[in-house]
């Protein structure tokens, strides 16, 4: 039943997508896909590069960004700083469920900026304006989580009925390869084991992950990397001067000025992005997966099924693609 679904909207070139990597939504339909954007943006860096990279796919229609752990005003002052750089004032910020504190590495760069000032609709409960986004869309939405997972929690707990209008790309877990060669268990789902749970276990139309066996590879470099570091775009010029922000700061790695000027960070949540509209460069498993309580995702073949990005068949070309993305090509 569920590859008869994808046939009548992806058509019979996507079978094997549909087998390997659930209902994919096809970035060849007419119309960009509805996406909200549920972040930890303010952590790590990747979650800013994954928000530029989104920025610039035209297969995707940006609706909402939604802030998610820790300190999520803050978090939305950065998403709305940027997208207001971006002209995306369109885009509404939506200030999800989060406890007030965490590791603010980005702070400098929003010190003197408040909400007030986006030009665009700002939500302060997030969680229930997300849930009434997706009850009022006509057509299923696409949620790429990128972070811990407590406001999808928590909107399921609100309306559990919005799982069978979404379509979830998550990065999470960490299968064969964590951050080393062995399995890890990997961020988002440690620090909120039940929310992840819960959003696993959910009636979504379809769940696809990208873990640390993929995603983890991900660092930009060389002279596609120079490019974007020289890049005069107003939104390349606002990632890098929250990268080297972040870099003074952030406290688990030792980032110096000579590591921003040759290469990125380890750019995890670009892949969630661009398995929303494509999986071209990627091999993807299905995966039966039980969550530890200390936030390892191993197989087990009495888990939960979920599609997950594997392998890559083509990690330059991934490479080649972002580039091209972020310079606005």
């Amino acid at each position: 039943m569920k590859i008869v679904t994808c046939l009548s909207k992806i058509g019979i070139l996507a079978i094997f997508a549909a087998i390997a990597g659930g209902c994919f939504v096809s970035a060849t339909e007419s119309k960009p896909i509805p996406v909200v954007f549920d972040t930890d943006i303010g952590t790590d860096i990747d979650d800013t590069w994954a928000l530029a990279y989104l920025l610039n796919c035209p297969e995707l229609d940006l609706k909402m960004v939604l802030t998610s752990s820790g300190d999520t005003t803050y978090r939305a002052k950065i998403a709305a700083k940027f997208l207001e750089i971006a002209d995306r004032a369109d885009v509404v910020v939506a200030v999800g469920a989060g406890e007030g504190s965490g590791s603010n590495f980005q702070e400098p760069w929003v010190e003197d900026y408040e909400l007030q000032q986006y030009s665009g609709k700002v939500e302060s409960e997030g969680v229930r304006a997300f849930v009434d986004m997706v009850n009022a869309s006509e057509t299923p939405v696409t949620v790429i989580a990128v972070g811990i997972l407590p406001s999808l929690q928590e909107a399921l707990e609100l309306d559990p009925g919005i799982a069978k209008k979404i379509r979830f790309y998550g990065m999470h877990g960490s299968i064969d390869r964590g951050y080393g060669d062995k399995p890890s268990a990997e961020a988002n789902v440690k620090y909120d084991v039940p929310a992840f749970r819960a959003v696993l276990n959910s009636d979504f139309i379809s769940k696809e992950i990208t873990p640390l066996d993929t995603c983890g590879q991900v660092v930009l470099s060389g002279k596609g990397y120079q490019k974007l570091r020289q890049s005069s775009l107003p939104t390349l010029q606002a990632l890098f001067e929250n990268y080297e922000i972040w870099a003074k700061l952030v406290t688990w790695m030792d980032v110096n000025e000579a590591f921003v000027k040759r290469q990125s960070s380890t750019l995890f949540d670009l892949v969630a992005v661009y398995m929303a509209f494509d999986h071209s460069f990627l091999e993807f498993e299905t995966v039966p997966i039980r969550v530890t309580d200390d936030g390892f995702t191993v197989r087990d073949f009495d888990g939960t099924p979920v599609d997950a990005a594997m392998r890559w068949k083509d990690l330059d070309a991934f490479y080649d693609h972002v580039t091209q993305r972020l310079l606005g090509h």
